[in-house]
C-alpha cells in the first residue's frame, strides 16, 4: 500500500498541472466534522495562500522521491504541522478557537481507523510471508514448466481473485516475481507480463473493501454496504479481460525450461492463514451488525495472532531446548526432531516473533497517509473544499466527474483523489458512488505510476517493466477502463435510481 512516485514530466502542461493541483487541495477525508458550518472561506487570504505553498513545495518533495531518494513522510509530516499552526492561527485572530481543534481532531480520529486497520492487515500479510504461504504459490507455478502464455494468464487470474484479499499491491508484487523468474531473460515477455499483473490486481481490488486503500476508505466510511461491493465484479473483470486478450496475442506459446526452486512452509502457516479469514470476517461484522468500526474486528484479530504468535515462539524455544540437550548426549538428532521441523525451514534461524512482522509494515506509508491528511485536512479548512466541489460536481456533471477521477487517479494517484471526492460528499446516487469507486480502483491502470501496485513493480522489474514500456498498451487499458465503465452502467442500471440515503438506509438495516 506504498503511495506512487511520480515523474516530473507529468506536470509539464500548466493547465493540467493547475487542474491537478485543485484536486490535491481537497484530497482529505474531513471537513464532515461536527463545527463544519463554521468554516471560514481564507482562500484569498496570504495565510491560505502561504498554506497551499507549503503544500505544493512539500508534495514536490514526495514526486521527486526517487530521484532524491527523501522518503515521502517526511516533508508532508512536516507541512501537516506548518499548516495546521497557520490555520489555528487565522481562525483565533477572529475569535474562534473551536473549529480548528474540532477539525483536526475529525482528522486524527480519520487517520487512527485507517492506520490501525492497515497495521493489522500488513503484519497478517507479513506473518503469511514469513510462514512461507506465498512462497509455496511462487514456486509450484515456476516449476511446472508452463508455456509463457500460460503463465501470463495464469498469474492474470491469479492476480485478479487474489488482490480482493491479500490487497492489490501484495498480489502484484508476488506474480511479479513469479513472471521474472519463468521470463527470465525474455525482457519482452516480462514487460507485458507485469502490465497484465498490474491491470489484473488493480480491478481486482475495485469489487473489494480489502482490496485497494480507496474502496476500504469508502467502505469505512459508510457509503457503500460491505456486499454491495461485489456488484462491481462484472464491470473490474470486463476492464483487465479486454486488454488482457489484446496483450495475449504479444505473447509467445514458447515453453521455456522449468525453474527448480523449493519452498518451506512453516509451522502453522494454515492456521495463521484461517486466522486471517476470521479476522476480515470479524471486521464485516463489527461494521454490519454491530456497526461499530470495521478495525475493532481487525485489530482483536490481530491479537488473536499475537496470541498464536506467543504458541509459536514457545515452540521453536521448546525445540531448541531439546535439539541441545540432545547434543550434550551426544545423540543423533537426525531422526529424532527431523519430523518435528520438516516445516519449518527458519526454525534454527530465529524463534519466531510477532513483533518482526508488525516492524516490517510500510511504516513511512503509514506516516504518508498521516501528512497528507492532516496538510490537505488543514487547507480545505481554509475552504477550497467548495471551490474545487463546485467546480467537479456541478459545472462539470456527476457522472463525467466521476469518471474523470479515473483519469485523475492515474496521473495523481487513486488516494488523494478519493479524499477528495470523500470530502466533498457530493450528492450522488447509489449507483453513482458504485462508479466513483470503481473508476477510482481501476483507472491508475492507465499508466505504471497510477496505483501502488504499478509503482513497486517498476521497482522489482527494474529497467524492464517501464513507464514506457506500460505506455505503450495504455489504449489497450483505456478500452477496458471504457468497456468496464458501460458494464458498469448496463448491469447496475437500476442503482442509478436508488438515492444515497436510501442506500444507505437499507445497509444500515433501518
Amino acid at each position: 500500500m506504498t503511495f506512487n512516485k511520480k515523474i516530473s514530466s507529468s506536470f509539464n502542461e500548466h493547465g493540467l498541472a493547475k487542474y491537478l493541483l485543485g484536486f490535491l487541495l481537497l484530497a482529505s477525508p474531513v471537513l464532515s466534522f461536527a463545527a463544519g458550518d463554521n468554516v471560514q472561506d481564507f482562500t484569498g487570504h496570504w495565510v491560505g495562500i502561504l498554506c497551499v505553498i507549503i503544500f505544493v513545495f512539500a508534495y514536490s518533495l514526495v514526486i521527486a522521491e526517487e530521484a532524491i531518494h527523501l522518503r515521502k513522510s517526511k516533508p508532508v509530516m512536516v507541512a501537516a504541522g506548518l499548516i495546521w499552526a497557520l490555520v489555528a492561527v487565522m481562525y483565533t485572530s477572529i475569535g474562534d478557537n473551536h473549529t480548528a481543534e474540532a477539525a483536526v481532531r475529525h482528522n486524527l480520529l480519520e487517520f487512527a481507523e485507517l492506520f490501525l486497520f492497515l497495521l493489522a492487515a500488513m503484519t497478517y500479510i507479513n506473518t503469511m510471508e514469513e510462514r512461507g504461504v506465498f512462497d509455496m504459490l511462487r514456486v509450484w507455478l515456476v516449476s511446472r514448466g508452463f508455456t509463457l502464455r500460460t503463465i501470463f494468464w495464469l498469474t492474470g487470474i491469479l492476480a485478479f481473485l487474489i488482490s480482493p484479499i491479500a490487497d492489490n499491491l501484495t498480489t502484484a508484487l508476488l506474480m511479479a516475481t513469479v513472471a521474472m523468474a519463468v521470463g527470465g531473460g525474455n525482457t519482452k515477455f516480462v514487460a507485458i507480463a507485469c502490465i497484465n499483473i498490474v491491470v489484473a490486481a488493480n480491478a481486482g481490488g475495485a469489487f473489494s473493501p480489502f482490496g485497494d486503500i480507496t474502496t476500504l476508505m469508502v467502505w469505512q466510511k459508510g457509503i457503500i454496504a460491505f456486499q454491495d461491493f461485489f456488484v462491481l465484479f462484472a464491470p473490474s473483470l470486463v476492464n483487465w479481460l479486454i486488454p488482457a486478450i489484446i496483450m495475449s496475442f504479444a505473447v509467445s506459446s514458447e515453453r521455456p525450461k522449468a525453474v527448480d526452486a523449493e519452498y518451506h512452509l512453516g509451522h502453522g502457516a494454515w492456521v495463521v492463514t484461517g486466522l486471517f479469514i476470521l479476522t476480515i470476517t470479524m471486521a464485516v461484522c463489527a461494521h454490519n451488525f454491530l456497526h461499530l468500526p470495521p478495525v475493532m474486528g481487525m485489530m482483536t484479530g490481530l491479537g488473536f495472532l499475537k496470541f498464536y504468535g506467543y504458541y509459536l515462539k514457545r515452540r521453536d524455544a521448546s525445540l531448541a531446548n531439546f535439539e541441545a540437550q540432545m547434543g550434550e548426549h551426544g545423540l543423533e538428532l537426525e531422526g529424532i526432531v527431523k519430523h518435528a521441523t520438516e516445516d519449518d525451514g527458519n526454525h534454527h534461524k530465529s524463534h519466531f516473533n510477532i513483533f518482526k512482522s508488525l516492524e516490517r509494515a510500510e511504516w513511512d506509508t503509514l506516516m504518508f497517509f498521516y501528512g497528507i491528511i492532516l496538510c490537505v485536512g488543514g487547507l480545505g479548512t481554509l475552504g477550497y473544499l467548495s471551490l474545487v466541489s463546485e467546480l467537479m460536481y456541478i459545472d462539470l456533471g456527476t457522472t463525467e466527474a466521476n469518471i474523470l477521477v479515473g483519469v485523475l487517479s492515474a496521473i495523481i494517484d487513486n488516494i488523494p483523489v478519493m479524499f477528495a471526492v470523500l470530502s466533498m460528499m457530493p450528492d450522488m446516487s447509489h449507483g453513482q458512488w458504485l462508479l466513483v469507486t470503481l473508476t477510482a480502483g481501476v483507472g491508475g491502470s492507465m499508466l505504471s505510476i497510477g496505483s501502488a501496485a504499478g509503482v513497486a513493480v517498476m521497482g522489482t522489474a527494474r529497467g524492464v517493466y517501464t513507464f514506457m514500456a506500460h505506455l505503450k498498451w495504455t489504449w489497450a487499458i483505456a478500452l477496458g477502463y471504457a468497456a468496464s465503465i458501460w458494464v458498469h452502467f448496463l448491469v447496475n442500471g437500476d442503482a442509478f435510481n436508488v438515492p444515497i440515503k436510501t442506500a444507505l438506509k437499507a445497509a444500515s438495516g433501518h
